[in-house]
């Protein structure tokens, strides 16, 4: 069975921040959100808000898009 879009994208995102060899807690406090938010949207429990997804790209400086190219490896 195929990962659901906010599984996929929890995954794609906790690649990156650990790539980039960002903490939870480093990630979350740039980004603006709590650690338990984080961790249950790299979970896919929940999914960002296009607040929070604006935030995260710049922060990263990835076009959003990125963040949902699930066939790329974390830059």
């Amino acid at each position: 069975m195929a990962l659901s879009l906010r599984k996929q994208f929890g995954v794609r995102l906790k690649a990156i921040r650990a790539e980039r060899k960002l903490t939870q807690e480093e990630f979350a406090e740039l980004v603006g959100i709590s650690v338990d938010f984080l961790s249950l949207i790299e979970r896919g429990i929940n999914a960002p808000s296009f607040e929070v997804l604006e935030q995260v790209s710049r922060k990263l400086r990835l076009p959003v898009r990125e963040l949902f190219d699930f066939r790329s490896p974390a830059h």
